[in-house]
């Protein structure tokens, strides 16, 4: 089976992390009830790497800020489309989102759909 996945990169705020991780155990369990596969949110930890292009750089973050790379995984890009139609009609979601928004800026999320090439 060839999986999909919605892939985020967030700056974030380090003082409001804790309220954001409240936030996503919730937004889960929305997207698992309605048949993601998983739900993953990791914040950075290891960001200041002397190769490549650093998370924190990519996403431009500022002073007091980390990064929180999450994705939620599907059984397909169809799969994908069906769960988010139910869950972006979800008032519980449409709560979130708006309270989010305090939270760290939307529109410096970065988001994609991604399907898998490898799964070793």
């Amino acid at each position: 089976m060839s999986q999909y996945i919605d892939g985020f990169v967030i700056p974030m705020p380090a003082a409001n992390l804790a309220a954001y991780i409240k936030l996503s155990r919730q937004a889960g369990k929305v997207w698992r009830e309605y048949g993601a596969l998983n739900y993953f949110e990791y914040v950075g930890d290891d960001l200041d790497v002397p190769h490549g292009k650093p998370f924190g750089k990519l996403a431009r973050t500022k002073e007091g800020e980390s990064v929180v790379f999450s994705y939620i995984s599907y059984k397909s890009r169809k799969h994908r489309d069906q769960v988010n139609a139910k869950v972006m009609k979800d008032p519980r979601i449409l709560a979130m989102c708006a309270d989010s928004s305090a939270l760290f800026d939307p529109k410096r999320m970065s988001y994609g759909g991604f399907k898998s090439i490898v799964n070793v």
